[in-house]
């Protein structure tokens, strides 16, 4: 069987660093075969400045070319020529409208379950999950249905914030927000802190899901206590644990 292989970011951009500098070794070696990427960029409104400032990236830091990918048939069968390809950042409901109105989902999810390398940041990472319930985003745009590329068994949660002993704030948790997902879900959330990605490889019940970046990620269950996930765990080996 093909090998299915994501890299997903949980940020593109931790605080005083560089774009995607936190994870550029992780991206080197992920692509170290890959010469030109496709780039989605439609989270993001202004999607011309988004390729812009990735495209340059990319060259001057991996010598990597990136084209965009268009909303329309250019698009598709850019995606289904493509040797990788990156999801960018922004709102997850705009990103997961605007690949169903580009009829992206199901290329996309063929050509990575064909074994084309997926890199995701943020919202890119969360489209990864079976849906984009987990995600932070307001609901901008209202997507034709909330499943998404199903490429992993669990959901994510990017940008994970723990809570603040010393806030006066009474709003609810991130936490507590996963935990109202789970009254009414069964799927596992992972929550990634910033700076923290997972490499995803295999297929099926083979297909493992490790743990990168200094920090630890929240994994939670339906019915029982989340639990602390060190670097270098295998999250798809925890349900029922």
């Amino acid at each position: 069987m093909t090998t299915v292989r994501l890299l997903l970011l949980s940020n593109s951009t931790t605080f005083g660093g560089t774009y995607l500098g936190h994870a550029r070794e992780p991206i080197q070696e992920f692509f170290q075969d890959i010469r030109r990427l496709a780039f989605v960029p439609y989270a993001l409104a202004d999607q011309l400045g988004y390729h812009a400032k990735v495209r340059d990236h990319f060259k001057t830091t991996f010598g990597i070319e990136v084209d965009r990918v268009e909303e329309g048939a250019g698009g598709r069968t850019l995606v289904e020529r493509a040797d990788g390809l990156f999801v960018g950042g922004g709102n997850t409901f705009r990103l997961l409208d605007r690949m169903q109105r580009a009829s992206l989902v199901e290329p996309i999810r063929a050509r990575v379950l064909e074994g084309m390398p997926y890199l995701g940041s943020s919202a890119g990472t969360g489209i990864a999950a079976p849906t984009l319930m987990t995600t932070n985003d307001m609901p901008i745009v209202r997507p034709a249905s909330f499943e998404s590329l199903g490429l992993v068994p669990f959901q994510t949660n990017c940008h994970y914030l723990d809570p603040d002993a010393a806030s006066r704030h009474m709003g609810e948790t991130r936490e507590t927000r996963i935990r109202e997902y789970h009254e009414e879900n069964d799927t596992p959330v992972v929550g990634l802190r910033e700076g923290s990605w997972l490499n995803v490889e295999g297929t099926g019940g083979a297909q493992t899901a490790r743990l990168g970046g200094p920090l630890h990620a929240r994994y939670f269950e339906r019915g029982r206590e989340p639990r602390e996930l060190p670097p270098g765990t295998d999250v798809n080996a925890q349900g029922g644990r």
